[in-house]
């Protein structure tokens, strides 16, 4: 439903159920780790039995990308999938609810001399971020060694895109509307880091299809377009949480060369290698529920 139609209080009834779950946000942060990790398991291995949806999403997704693993292995993928993304929840509720100074001792920043090297060249760090359940964990931990600006979509809920606005801009310098491309390119050119994550269908007009895990998505062009009218580095950033559900690791790989090279496809491809090779280290903290494959090319029917 569109903003317009929320009410104006935010003592309205309609928000009981938003104040709720920020307080329940609030509670989980401050959990004990190991109880958090659970909980946040919990809640994935419920939604995995019943949200069935998001499940065929999923499902079909793993079964595009990974034809070469078994059936088995593919719905085990599933469930972990649905457990990563539980376990994301309370992990975006500790980023947004605790000091990321807290979080120091839990994290493993690899590359740092790539980003430090991107950031002296004065200029614009486009950095390319992954849409992983550890997403805003991997910001708040990033925080902690390098400033940046997020692209970001905005919530439809009033009161909840208030508490995820000043939640994250505890984490991040600024926060840019992901339609906002006159935004993202001025602080680009004001010499600005820039998370920007762009593996997501934004639809036919604003893509061009690109092999990804040997499908031909939409992938899209805006990444090439801001590197283009900035000048500024693309740094591949990659950060998971690390089989002991207690630390994390980040990897900033070194800048791309000769990007953009004026070819949108060819350009296209080369971030979604990236992202490629980023998935495969751990795919079940990828988020699979959405629909990566929603634009087909033409004549090409639908997957979902």
């Amino acid at each position: 439903m569109a903003k317009s139609h929320y009410p104006r209080s935010f003592a309205h009834p309609r928000y009981w159920l938003t104040w709720l779950a920020i307080g329940a946000m609030h509670l989980v942060a401050w959990l004990p780790w190991r109880l958090k990790m659970a909980v946040g398991s919990g809640i994935g291995r419920l939604a995995w039995r019943v949200v069935r949806r998001r499940r065929h999403i999923t499902a079909t997704n793993i079964a595009l990308c990974f034809p070469e693993k078994s059936a088995e292995a593919r719905r085990r993928l599933v469930k972990e999938t649905f457990i990563a993304n539980g376990i994301g929840l309370v992990e975006t509720a500790t980023a947004w609810c605790r000091d990321p100074e807290s979080l120091r001792h839990r994290a493993v920043y690899l590359g740092q001399d790539n980003m430090a090297r991107a950031r002296a060249r004065g200029k614009g760090v486009l950095i390319i971020g992954v849409h992983f359940s550890t997403l805003d964990m991997g910001g708040a931990l990033h925080s902690l060694f390098f400033h940046a600006d997020a692209v970001y979509r905005p919530h439809d809920n009033p009161l909840f895109a208030r508490f995820m606005t000043r939640s994250r801009t505890r984490i991040f310098n600024a926060l840019i509307d992901r339609y906002d491309l006159r935004g993202a390119v001025r602080r680009l050119k004001a010499g600005h880091a820039v998370w920007y994550s762009p593996d997501q269908d934004f639809g036919r007009a604003a893509s061009v299809f690109a092999p990804f895990f040997g499908q031909q998505a939409a992938s899209i062009k805006l990444t090439a377009k801001m590197a283009r009218m900035t000048d500024a580095a693309v740094v591949p950033l990659i950060f998971h949480r690390n089989p002991d559900n207690a630390t994390y690791t980040l990897e900033a790989l070194p800048a791309l060369e000769d990007f953009p090279s004026g070819d949108d496809v060819a350009d296209a491809a080369r971030i979604n290698a990236f992202i490629e090779q980023a998935i495969r280290r751990h795919p079940e903290q990828y988020l699979w529920l959405h629909r990566r494959f929603k634009t087909r090319p033409e004549g090409e029917a639908g997957v979902y």
